[in-house]
């Protein structure tokens, strides 16, 4: 090799050595400092961006803060708690704030106004957040699909949560609320029994889901079930912070045991889906479970189609979207359940008034689906519980290119978070009683509690509005039913009330409540 060889290879690499720190160096700081100057000329402010973790650290920190103490007795103004730090930074900044996660810039948008605008998709430039890759060992799906491919999933799932299809699933609903009825009963010996409604109503959604999802094989479906809760508990961790690239194939107890549960999970449900793919065709098994009627509309979307490429969901994909089912499902109506049990329990004008709808509607009998659709009072209380007590208080959106939406104009890639707790406890949009629970607000129904169009948006709103939302309302009302029908409630006096998020809104001690057979 000759010296010039030799002087233009080190040229060579210093030339990449400067563009890699370069790259780095954009990155790491001089981009978000330089969208940080540029919405600040727009009039949007936040606390400073700060290196690396943004303001996830000092969101951490003020978290950690307030978990340390309960509230000062049993207010619904919980806000402060739940989301300390960014409730301080709208109280700060205003309704159209910025927060920092990592070296993107998160715009807080508050007015219902706006709100409306990204998501109704008026402008087709918001887009699922790209998720955590923490979260791929979790699950997918179709909450995290953008354009064609998510159509395409909306699609062919739709079929399964018809509401002739609920229908059907209405004897599995009974079943596992009056085995959870049966066993409160049992626990009652001297008419009277506490119980913590947090693991009871994560076990009864459990069973639920596990037996309209895998019908008769629902046993089976509890160990993918179980799998999957061990799964979050390790998956929560990693989305604390920013993610560092790679760092979820570093060779780490945690990460080891991600893998091998992903991996255990997904044969199981493979095993299922072809068992149950053979036996639809063969005309062995009925249409009534999630599964079969997910595995059927899959089979006739493919056979509609001359050339099945890219055509249906490939196994792995309906993998996913079993998955997502039962984090969604499971989360999000045992939250709903346990936070309607702890405010019937504060306001016991509201247990009785629909503890007498719900005797009117079906005396001591199984309640039936025509019955469940006409209980309003239990309605206007599951409403009022769920802008409260949202299971989930933040929804997220992408930019994936320039647009202008109120005014100000966000650059490709700009996350929009819309804080569903902070709109729920506004003043401005429900009145002075905002922190009151007052289920008559609800009465007209969601389109007439408050002047806006878009201010109460809980399972989303617009195209991707959630499609597990009737699922999820039937089952809080046929369990709410029952429970009304077998018991008074109160909360216990060791009950400290404390809302904290935890994947969902959990209350941080538990939820102990006293139960009296009527």
């Amino acid at each position: 090799m000759t010296m010039v060889d030799l002087m233009s290879g080190v040229v060579l690499v210093s030339i990449v050595a400067v563009v890699c720190a370069w790259k780095v160096f954009n990155w790491l700081w001089w981009k978000p400092k330089r969208l940080e100057r540029y919405f600040r000329e727009q009039g949007i402010k936040g606390p400073s961006f700060k290196l690396i973790h943004g303001n996830l650290r000092e969101n951490s920190v003020a978290t950690e803060e307030a978990r340390a103490k309960p509230m000062k007795g049993l207010s619904h103004a919980i806000a402060p708690r739940v989301f300390p730090f960014l409730h301080q930074t709208v109280q700060k900044y205003g309704k159209l704030s910025i927060f920092w996660v990592g070296g993107i810039p998160r715009i807080n948008v508050m007015e219902p106004d706006l709100v409306r605008d990204v998501l109704s998709n008026k402008f087709g430039h918001f887009t699922k957040t790209r998720p955590n890759p923490f979260t791929k060992l979790f699950a997918t799906g179709l909450g995290s699909y953008n354009g064609e491919k998510w159509a395409k999933h909306r699609r062919i799932i739709n079929p399964a949560f018809h509401i002739e299809k609920l229908k059907m699933m209405l004897p599995a609903f009974y079943t596992s609320c009056d085995l959870l009825m049966s066993r409160w009963e049992k626990l009652a010996v001297e008419g009277s029994v506490e119980l913590d409604v947090v693991p009871e109503f994560q076990r009864l959604t459990k069973d639920v889901i596990s037996r309209t999802a895998f019908g008769s094989n629902f046993e089976e479906g509890k160990r993918i079930f179980e799998l999957q809760s061990e799964q979050l508990e390790l998956v929560v961790p990693g989305l604390q912070l920013a993610y560092i690239p790679g760092s979820r194939f570093l060779p780490t107890k945690r990460n080891k045991r991600m893998k091998e549960i992903h991996d255990e999970i997904g044969t199981l449900l493979r095993g299922m889906i072809e068992k149950r793919e053979k036996a639809l065709k063969l005309g062995e098994v009925d249409n009534e479970d999630l599964l079969s009627v997910l595995i059927d509309s899959n089979l006739k979307e493919i056979h509609e189609h001359k050339n099945p490429k890219n055509v249906g969901l490939s196994i792995d994909e309906i993998i996913e979207e079993c998955k997502l089912f039962y984090f969604a499902g499971q989360e999000t109506t045992s939250t709903l359940l346990l936070w309607t049990i702890v405010l019937l329990s504060m306001h016991q004008e509201w247990q009785e008034r629909a503890r007498e709808e719900v005797l009117h509607a079906f005396g001591r009998s199984k309640p039936d689906f025509d019955g469940l659709s006409r209980l309003k009072i239990i309605t206007m209380i599951l409403y009022e519980v769920l802008r409260l007590y949202p299971p989930f208080g933040l929804l997220t959106r992408l930019t994936y290119k320039e647009m202008k939406i109120g005014g100000i104009t966000l650059p490709s890639g700009v996350l929009v978070g819309l804080p569903i707790l902070l709109i729920n406890h506004d003043r401005e949009v429900w009145g002075e009683d905002v922190e009151e629970f007052n289920p008559e607000r609800f009465s007209g129904g969601i389109s007439k509690a408050t002047k806006y169009q878009v201010s109460f948006f809980t399972f989303g709103w617009g195209p991707r509005i959630c499609i597990g939302q009737n699922f999820a309302l039937i089952e809080a009302k046929i369990a709410l039913a029952m429970i009304l029908q077998h018991f008074s409630f109160e909360l216990s006096p060791s009950y400290v009330h404390a809302p904290h998020v935890r994947v969902s809104l959990h209350p941080q001690y538990g939820a102990q409540t006293i139960f009296r057979k009527l």
